[in-house]
């Protein structure tokens, strides 16, 4: 075996074997011609017109303020704790029920609001969220 000889089989091949991209593309076109005809595949129907709008209800907000002297405030008003609970229960009578926003000022006692509280959940309100301010940066 002598080094700087070339074989005949050594030739350069300059010809691109066509028989595997043939194949590839039938078989993609078998799976076309399979999968067309099921996605045109539909049903006529001549579906009824409607001139109804949808609805869209949102519950209502009830703001509860608990101030600094521990008096109870409904939406901006002045309430007794009496009314207070009458109040509650027919907010939670209602439908939707209102999501109830409970705002105590920071120098009033807690017990003022963890009674606010308290009556909410004995009316029976379920969407009871407290009101905070952010942290002056």
């Amino acid at each position: 075996m002598a080094f700087g000889t070339q074989d005949d089989t050594d030739d350069v091949m300059n010809e691109i074997n066509m028989t595997p991209l043939v194949d590839v593309m039938l078989v993609l076109l078998i799976i076309f011609m399979i999968t067309v005809p099921v996605m045109k595949h539909s049903v006529e129907v001549d579906l009824p017109r409607a001139n109804s709008q949808p609805l869209d209800v949102q519950p209502q907000t009830v703001r509860l303020t608990v101030d600094a002297r521990g008096q109870y405030w409904w939406n901006e008003a002045p309430v007794s704790d009496q009314d207070l609970a009458r109040m509650l229960r027919a907010a939670a009578a209602r439908d939707p029920q209102p999501e109830l926003h409970i705002r105590g000022d920071k120098d009033v006692r807690y017990e003022r609001v963890a009674q606010a509280l308290s009556a909410a959940q004995q009316a029976g309100l379920r969407r009871i969220g407290f009101l905070t301010e952010p942290k002056p940066q």
